[in-house]
Order: structure tokens, then C-alpha cells, then sequence
């Protein structure tokens, strides 16, 4: 990850937290504001504390998740966006399975995958933080069967262990340790 992408997506983070309806947005690269974000979603652990923020953002070139988070054990993480809404602690069994409506195979790397929701490993730093992007498939943001934002919302769920992006249903990426509820921004 090279110190760009971390501070554009710090700026980011920082800019939905510090600025909610002030209409100012930090700058990001080259000095040019940052796109307004089309959906956030608040990352609580298992005790419902919040560790973190996603941010998801439509612009004309591209879809984007930032992911910014602490307290994590350091390694990689599975993380994917779960069909239901709701993230309720301890286990987050609420959140349901991946985002999966045209019925496919779990994993990047699975040739008849991958589900809609799945996205790379989380790579969390030796002091238990992690910041990132992940580039998304545009018609999530988008309306209409395949967006984050229906009236049955959806979630963004962390996982213990890595992703292996091959088997199903999550490629053995272990319990869920920390989870957001993807609103509308």
C-alpha cells in the first residue's frame, strides 16, 4: 500500500467524521476535493465499541470502499459485504451471508465466483490498524437489485482469519469480529 492511497483514505475518513454537513471536503490527490461519499458504514466489534469507518464512494471513473480500522489482531483478515443490514453483537449472524444475488461461487479466485460481495484480504499492520481501498464493482452503488443501499440494507463484516478466495460459502475466513451497517450518506 503505498502512502498515497493510506492518507487519501485517511483524508476521507477524516472528512466524514470531522465535516458532516459543513460542505467542505480535505483535499485529496493533487489537491482536487474528494468525492462525497454515496454510503458509510460505522465498524463495531464484538462488544458493539467502534473500531473503524468504510466509506463507500461513486465517482465517474469508478467505485471505492475506504476502510479504516483498529484493534484488530495484525494478519490478514477476510472482509465482505454481508445481504442483510443489520450488525448485531456478538457474533453478527444478523448481517446473514455475503451479498450473493446472482448465485455464484465464493472467491475472487473461484472460477464460477465470485459473490458480489466478496473483496480482497484486509491486511492489518503489526499495531492492529488497517487502512485501505478496494476498488467495487459500480453497480453496487447504483439503484436498482444489485445496490447496497435496498430497503433490506447490507453490511460490511470483518472476519478473524484470511480469505482463502476459493471455497464456499466464505473461504474459510472464520468468525466475525467486527461488522458496519452500509447507510445511505
Amino acid at each position: 500500500m503505498n502512502a498515497a492511497r493510506i492518507n487519501w483514505t485517511r483524508a476521507a475518513l477524516l472528512g466524514v467524521l470531522l465535516l458532516p454537513g459543513c460542505g467542505g471536503r480535505p483535499p485529496g490527490p493533487g489537491g482536487h476535493p474528494l468525492p462525497r461519499p454515496s454510503a458509510t458504514a460505522r465498524l463495531i466489534d464484538t462488544t458493539g465499541k467502534q473500531i473503524g469507518l468504510a466509506i463507500f464512494t461513486a465517482t465517474d471513473t469508478g467505485t471505492t470502499v475506504g476502510i479504516s480500522v483498529a484493534g484488530l489482531a495484525p494478519g490478514l483478515h477476510g472482509v465482505h459485504i454481508h445481504e442483510s443490514g443489520r450488525c448485531t453483537p456478538p457474533d453478527f449472524a444478523s448481517a446473514g451471508g455475503h451479498l450473493n444475488p446472482t448465485a455464484r461461487h465464493h472467491g475472487l479466485k473461484n472460477p464460477e465466483g465470485p459473490h458480489l460481495g466478496d473483496l480482497p484480504n484486509l491486511l492489518v499492520r503489526a499495531d492492529g490498524s488497517a487502512d485501505t481501498s478496494f476498488s467495487l464493482d459500480p453497480i453496487l452503488l447504483r439503484p436498482g437489485p444489485f445496490s447496497l443501499l435496498d430497503s433490506a440494507g447490507t453490511a460490511l463484516v470483518v472476519h478473524a482469519d484470511r480469505d482463502d478466495q476459493r471455497s464456499d460459502p466464505s473461504g474459510g475466513s472464520g468468525e466475525r469480529i467486527a461488522c458496519g451497517t452500509i447507510a445511505p450518506s
